[in-house]
């Protein structure tokens, strides 16, 4: 970014309208602001201790009697990290195939499917405690992003299974890494984190689900949510403009150089753009496809 510094980094990331950056900055954010009082409290600084222990109580997610005074715990676990592995493989996984599904279905989709698939996945795990209340492996607190982020990995083995991708060994379509995926954690199962492979595959299945459901009849079990948050977009947005300040739509992040005599094809090309960064490439007509693909090809 051109030498700037780490605030204009941050800044830069956030004005990229990219909902995948933005959930990950609070992931990261709240995972450092975790690490410093944690890393306090091993040095004995007064406060530090019971201030971790209020934060590990108050953002997991518990499966027992506390869930129903702490019923927040199934938005705010999925936020929370506190071992440095754990959130980097979740945001490994998030920033891959959350930016993947973003190409394919638009920005408007990626918080509520990430808020929906991390909420089914915490709920799986509570009823396997309520079903099985004496196992030895299910009762503790759950944290983390994974069942959220493996949403997004499936989604998009589901929605593009035969898509390639670079990894370590080589170009493997994502039918097959997604079910590699899914197998590690059925066979980890006796390591003992069986809450959190509960929550793995809860996301997988709702991921799944909703991708199938979309394609089959049309309905978006995200448009909810994607009503709501956009009601309260514009909400805040009056609240915030200037009466005599006009509208201005949302800009892509998507650029290509112009041609400053070609006003028109410039005007189109920044709709198309709009649109595929709201909706998906997939929302374009086949008409616009072919229009940017010319468009492309000539520049």
């Amino acid at each position: 970014m051109n030498g700037s510094t780490f605030k204009a980094d941050i800044k830069y990331w956030l004005k990229q309208e990219n909902t995948v950056n933005h959930l990950m900055i609070i992931n990261i954010a709240v995972f450092l602001i975790v690490s410093i009082v944690r890393l306090f409290a091993f040095f004995g600084t007064p406060f530090a201790t019971p201030a971790f222990n209020f934060m590990v109580n108050n953002l997991s997610l518990h499966v027992d009697g506390t869930l129903l005074y702490k019923p927040w715990g199934l938005i705010t676990y999925m936020f929370f990290h506190v071992h440095w592995i754990h959130i980097l493989f979740n945001m490994l996984t998030f920033f891959w195939f959350g930016n993947l599904f973003r190409s394919e279905l638009g920005n408007r989709r990626v918080l509520p499917l990430y808020l929906l698939a991390g909420i089914f996945g915490g709920l799986l795990y509570v009823a396997a405690y309520n079903i099985f209340p004496q196992s030895p492996y299910l009762g503790g607190p759950m944290i983390g992003a994974s069942g959220a982020t493996m949403a997004f990995l499936i989604a998009s083995a589901t929605l593009m299974p035969n898509m390639e991708i670079g990894i370590l060994v080589g170009h493997v379509k994502l039918k097959w890494l997604a079910i590699a995926v899914l197998v590690i954690n059925l066979i980890t199962v006796p390591e003992g984190n069986v809450g959190g492979i509960l929550a793995h595959f809860g996301g997988a299945l709702f991921g799944f689900g909703y991708i199938r459901i979309l394609k089959s009849s049309g309905t978006d079990l995200c448009a909810p949510l994607m009503k709501l948050f956009d009601n309260l977009n514009n909400l805040f947005s009056r609240s915030k403009s200037s009466p005599s300040r006009s509208f201005k739509p949302k800009k892509s992040p998507l650029r290509v150089v112009r041609n400053p005599s070609d006003a028109s094809h410039a005007s189109r090309l920044d709709q198309l753009l709009d649109k595929i960064s709201e909706k998906g490439y997939n929302s374009l007509t086949t008409e616009e496809k072919q229009w940017l693909r010319q468009y492309s090809n000539e520049k």
